[in-house]
């Protein structure tokens, strides 16, 4: 049986390689199929994933099992560090980066793992957007999927900042109260 996420985090703390590479195996997939999204190339998103997960091992110690699932403890990382590459690039370049499309996401995805959760997972949190009110959904997706911030989606929507802040934190909220309701 495969161990808990948090008991590989633990003796990632205590510098036990094994469970590095148990915990690598297992949440990299998921890390890299967000980042890839993000940033959209391969190069740059096999770069990121290796600095989440040097950080993630560096981190180990001040993970809090209270605060969220191991899960959500790499993704987030994994999204903040795409986001920086992204604007690093932007800054670079001064230009935007178009998102990858959902063949080239499925293909980056690892075969191993749940696929069956994956798939349950995908399709809850895909028609909990599906629920949402348009532009509660556009703010998220600009947000999550293209790695915008706030400003960004304000500036490319032609809408006061306020307004998207309003939209994500409602529409962040409906998210949580609908995937909540359904039990995942």
């Amino acid at each position: 049986m495969a161990e808990a996420g948090a008991d590989l985090i633990r003796r990632m703390a205590a510098r036990d390689g094994a469970a590095f590479a148990s915990f690598y195996d297992r949440y990299s997939p998921l890390a890299y199929g967000l980042i890839l999204r993000i940033v959209g190339d391969r190069t740059d998103a096999a770069d990121v994933l290796q600095e989440v997960f040097w950080e993630a091992w560096q981190a180990a110690a001040s993970y809090d099992p209270a605060r969220g699932t191991p899960e959500a403890w790499v993704v987030i990382r994994a999204r903040a560090r795409a986001i920086d590459r992204v604007r690093a690039l932007r800054r670079r370049s001064r230009t935007f980066v178009e998102p990858v499309d959902e063949v080239s996401s499925d293909a980056a995805a690892d075969p191993s793992g749940d696929v069956a959760e994956r798939a349950v997972a995908r399709t809850t949190v895909g028609s909990a957007l599906g629920a949402l009110p348009e532009a509660q959904r556009e703010v998220i997706e600009l947000a999550y999927w293209q790695g915008l911030t706030q400003t960004e989606i304000a500036e490319r929507l032609k809408q006061p900042l306020g307004t998207v802040k309003t939209r994500m934190r409602l529409g962040l909220e409906r998210l949580r109260a609908i995937v909540g309701g359904q039990g995942a």
